[in-house]
């Protein structure tokens, strides 16, 4: 079977019985057209389901396309999904479509999405940095006008829109909230590696909980990994330790799950556990899981209208935006140490 032609420009011209440019001209609003002209051809592109090639026109007129370029290290972490779902929300009404790449956290495998938008003219480029990845590249695409907000993460290189969490004092409050509670010794389980900014505030976090405490900060106690496996690994180092902690934090939501899995495999129940980031089965565990929510829709809303403001002709200096995080208390945050439960 022989699969059906998508309709050409031809063809819309050949319906109606015009000349292409004469459709161009109308799909485009580029030049006159009378209003027959124009309601015949929009009916003959209904009619046959044509549609523009928004690339190629973009490529003709040298001007941006109506996409919104984003790229993000993990395209399976719900967070990004979060980010995204509120960047489109922000758009809805614009006539900008987001179009999405994942980096898998490799600065090449970054530059060459980004460079992939770039060539394709997006209207906006949208960047959550992956850990090494460079951007001077992009002074003269932002110097030009085309607006480049970078989210979670800073980028390096290019003073532009950012938008982030409330790394540092979200965590801070989570700490504090486990000191309130009894903890004296807590450990935090963190991904590597050292130099991702949301590790590096999320970690100063936690060492500022403990001296505001006047507790010390016992580099034993701070573990590092990369995905749930590793983990789970660093939380059962953790809790082998001579003076073990008797309550955690663990750094994002991949960190959570290798933290709850070993907590479980160990029937461990005693351990306080605080999240940064909300999990989706956070409310059915039991004890229900106690979190730093973070607010990925409103960090990608953010971003989304200070986009749009950019297109739409602000020209002020780039700023930074933080999202505010807030604590849920939902009950493995709030155990007690063993030693001082009644």
């Amino acid at each position: 079977m022989t699969p059906t032609r998508r309709p050409t420009l031809a063809d819309v011209a050949r319906e109606v019985g015009v000349s292409a440019k004469t459709v161009s001209r109308v799909l485009n609003e580029d030049g006159p057209s009378s209003a027959e002209t124009r309601r015949r051809v929009l009916e003959a592109v209904d009619k046959l389901g044509f549609q523009p090639n928004l690339m190629a026109r973009s490529i003709r007129t040298g001007g941006p396309d109506t996409t919104v370029g984003l790229v993000i290290p993990d395209v399976g972490n719900p967070f990004f999904g979060a980010v995204a779902g509120g960047i489109e929300d922000a758009l809805h009404t614009s006539g900008l479509t987001l179009l999405m790449g994942s980096s898998d956290d490799d600065p090449e495998r970054e530059q060459a999405l980004i460079d992939t938008f770039l060539a394709r003219r997006v209207s906006v480029l949208m960047v959550a940095p992956a850990v090494g990845a460079e951007h001077s590249r992009l002074r003269p695409h932002r110097s030009a006008g085309m607006p480049v907000v970078f989210l979670d993460r800073p980028g390096t290189g290019l003073t532009t829109d950012t938008v982030v969490s409330t790394n540092r004092s979200g965590t801070r409050e989570g700490v504090a909230h486990l000191i309130a509670g009894g903890h004296r010794r807590i450990g935090f389980v963190g991904d590597t590696p050292a130099r991702l900014y949301t590790r590096r505030e999320r970690l100063a976090g936690y060492r500022e909980a403990l001296a505001d405490a006047g507790l010390p900060h016992d580099r034993a106690l701070v573990a590092d990994a990369h995905d749930p496996g590793t983990a789970s690994e660093a939380t059962a180092r953790l809790l082998g330790l001579a003076d073990p902690p008797t309550a955690l934090l663990s750094g994002n939501n991949n960190m959570t799950l290798g933290v709850l899995s070993q907590l479980a495999r160990g029937g461990r129940k005693d351990v306080a556990v605080v999240a940064f980031d909300d999990v989706p089965i956070a409310s059915l565990l039991e004890p229900a899981l106690t979190v730093v929510a973070q607010d990925p829709a409103a960090v990608g809303s953010t971003a989304g209208a200070i986009a749009l403001r950019r297109l739409a002709g602000d020209r002020s200096r780039a700023r930074t935006v933080t999202v505010e995080t807030r604590l849920i208390r939902r009950g493995s945050g709030e155990l007690r140490p063993v030693a001082s439960a009644e």
